[in-house]
């Protein structure tokens, strides 16, 4: 726990990684809103025009062991400096690869940006090490708040800097560098917390250990279906709307920031949302969310219903991400944090990518509405998951001393 100077009652590092989160997460919705344009005009087919958003994806998922393998052997500050030193390259060949015309160095460059993602996701668990037990679900929250900044950052570069070079978009890219600058200026603030060990008695089980336990797997399983069938429905969506339904650029612009928007707003509540409903009751509510989503989109392509059905998408995403991330420190002690948190992450991302690679294909082969119905069996599946998990004696939680 850091025990560093409070505002508003929660320690500066997890303003830091809030307002550190908003600047580099920019790259996430940058990446989704131009990566299946740039990828209509760049692929040699059209079943691979999300390629480009499935690779940022694919490689957040390959990143995750390696990033924090590296935050457990230097210290998450080094490695948030490394991490970010290494997006700022990786920035400039993607819009050098734009300005080439280069496909697939296009989606290379999409892919290392994974890398990226990876150490921005590790600031929830960063944040939630910066604070007291009591607080985690509000220092978790706090850090997502960051996403809403990002949900404007993104695409607003995107469409500022689309003809700042010759090819259009390579300039959004070098101005995403520039947000990753300021981001790391920020970071120089940032202590690393201080976790109290655990009692000579009290050894690191072994990962079997740690998954037998239910709460592990409702905490597994709300962040990685929630993540897929975001993820597979949101990539899905600038194609379907603007390059197969004809509506504007701005439009499909709105609706993607709208959803993003809808992704993090939500955290300013979640955690009163936790305190007077409970962790269950929220992921439920998410998931009726989901519901909505796809009922409102499967039943027209007016921009209404894009629009409604996305942010529908964003809130439920919240909900059951933040449940998950709020679950899962119950399952494991100080010690085990890391290890967990890779499997957690990994197999988030992991799922994620197949849900964005796959996403290109079936919106082209089997349309939106086929597209829109594959999802609710995974719904229905996590539902019962949590309704059986919540029915039975709550498990203790983990002892951290």
């Amino acid at each position: 726990m850091n025990h560093s100077r409070t505002i508003a009652g929660l320690p500066s590092n997890v303003w830091i990684l809030t307002i550190a989160q908003a600047l580099i997460l920019s790259v996430s919705s940058l990446v989704v809103f131009v990566g299946g344009l740039v990828g209509t005009q760049l692929a040699p087919v059209e079943n691979l025009a999300t390629l480009p958003v499935a690779s940022i994806v694919v490689g957040t998922a390959l990143a995750i062991p390696p990033v924090t393998l590296l935050m457990n052997t230097i210290g998450r500050r080094r490695s948030f400096f490394i991490m970010i030193s290494y997006s700022i390259a990786v920035a400039f060949l993607a819009g050098y690869s734009i300005l080439l015309s280069n496909f697939y160095l296009f989606c290379f460059s999409t892919f290392l940006f994974g890398g990226t993602y990876s150490c921005v996701m590790q600031f929830r668990f960063a944040s939630m090490e910066s604070v007291d037990e009591a607080l985690i679900p509000k220092a978790a929250s706090m850090v997502l708040v960051g996403g809403i900044a990002a949900a404007f950052l993104g695409p607003e570069i995107a469409v500022f800097g689309k003809d700042l070079l010759k090819v259009e978009f390579a300039g959004s890219f070098i101005m995403l560098s520039g947000l990753f600058v300021v981001a790391m200026l920020f970071l120089l603030g940032f202590r690393n917390p201080v976790i109290r060990e655990e009692k000579a008695e009290s050894p690191q089980r072994p990962l079997k250990a740690i998954f037998q336990q239910r709460i592990f797997w409702v905490a597994l399983l709300s962040a990685t279906i929630g993540y897929a069938v975001m993820s597979f429905i949101m990539t899905a969506t600038p194609v379907h709307m603007h390059v197969m339904e004809g509506h504007s650029l701005a439009h499909t612009k709105w609706v993607i920031q709208s959803h993003i928007i809808a992704m993090f707003l939500p955290s300013l509540i979640t955690a009163w949302i936790i305190r007077k409903l409970g962790i269950p009751l929220m992921m439920m509510i998410g998931l009726v969310a989901y519901l909505a989503c796809i009922a409102i989109a499967f039943l027209g392509h007016h921009l209404l219903n894009y629009w409604v059905s996305l942010v529908l998408l964003g809130i439920g995403w919240n909900f059951l991400f933040i449940g998950g991330t709020t679950l899962l420190p119950q399952a494991y002690r100080a010690g085990e944090r890391f290890k967990v948190q890779a499997v957690n992450d990994f197999v988030i991302f992991g799922t994620q990518a197949v849900a964005s690679l796959s996403a290109g294909w079936f919106i082209f082969a089997v349309g939106w509405q086929v597209l829109l119905l594959i999802n609710l069996p995974f719904i229905f599946l996590l539902m019962v998951v949590i309704l059986k998990w919540n029915s039975r004696t709550t498990e203790p939680a983990i002892s951290k001393t």
